[in-house]
């Protein structure tokens, strides 16, 4: 087991309800989550609470056995080894694609980061793109600088909050795909918010659906689908299980 989140509490204040209400989950190494929820369901606010931008009013958090938060621990977000993919990506307009995904790597000597920059941009195949800026790449090609970024520092855990908003429709089908395939690979544990089915079910290997603070259920893509609380295609089922099958 690789993260472990327990019991999580939070609510804001003066709200008459727990935004999130004991949430509980555990996350093997490598594995893709997504969370799904509508707007207000607490899916963002679980997030925060893993990146270690809001505090819990209860539960704990760790991973790999290194307690993040509980009763008598906090760790602050620098300290967490996680890293964030935000909905606008973020990135630093005034810096190259070189110079964004260098840009969390300080502690490293010149030569490492040299041999990480070149792995990262390999990774998201931007390698001919190293020199350009933000507004000269296309909406897909920012959101792979993005990733690059959050992935050069080999963090523990990857968050991704609605990481297709900024995209149009038939970009968000082919970026999908692309997604699983470089999380898959850089072999980083990874949660994805999203209020988008679509996504959901086409990246995750388990989905957890939320409802007003509350875990309603989790599940392989495959297993809800066959509940029938989810209509997909059976050519756009098939590929995707193996694809799970091919991981």
């Amino acid at each position: 087991m690789s993260i472990s989140i327990q019991d999580v509490c939070f609510s804001y204040p003066n709200a008459n309800r727990a935004t999130i209400d004991h949430f509980s989950l555990t996350i093997e190494k490598g594995e893709v989550i997504s969370i799904l929820g509508r707007s207000g369901s607490g899916k963002s606010t679980m997030l925060r609470l893993l990146a270690g931008l809001e505090a819990p009013t209860k539960g704990s958090f760790t991973i790999q056995e290194q307690v993040v938060f509980d009763g008598t621990t906090f760790l602050q977000p620098e300290k967490r080894g996680i890293g964030m993919v935000f909905q606008d990506y973020a990135l630093f307009p005034h810096m190259t694609v070189r110079e964004n995904i260098l840009f969390g790597l300080s502690q490293l000597k010149n030569e490492e980061k040299k041999k990480r920059l070149r792995e990262v941009l390999e990774l998201v195949e931007l390698q001919e793109f190293e020199k350009r800026y933000p507004h000269q790449l296309s909406g897909g090609q920012q959101q792979r600088v993005a990733i690059a970024r959050a992935i050069a520092p080999n963090p523990h855990l990857i968050l991704l909050d609605e990481p297709f908003s900024n995209l149009d429709a038939e970009l968000q089908v082919k970026i999908r795909k692309e997604l699983r395939d470089i999380l898959k690979k850089a072999k980083i544990t990874s949660i994805l918010v999203t209020h988008d089915e679509n996504d959901a079910y086409a990246i995750a290997d388990r989905i957890v659906k939320l409802k007003d603070g509350c875990i309603e259920v989790v599940g392989r893509p495959c297993d809800l689908l066959v509940d029938g609380q989810q209509s997909m295609k059976p050519t756009d089922l098939l590929q995707h299980e193996l694809e799970l099958q091919s991981v």
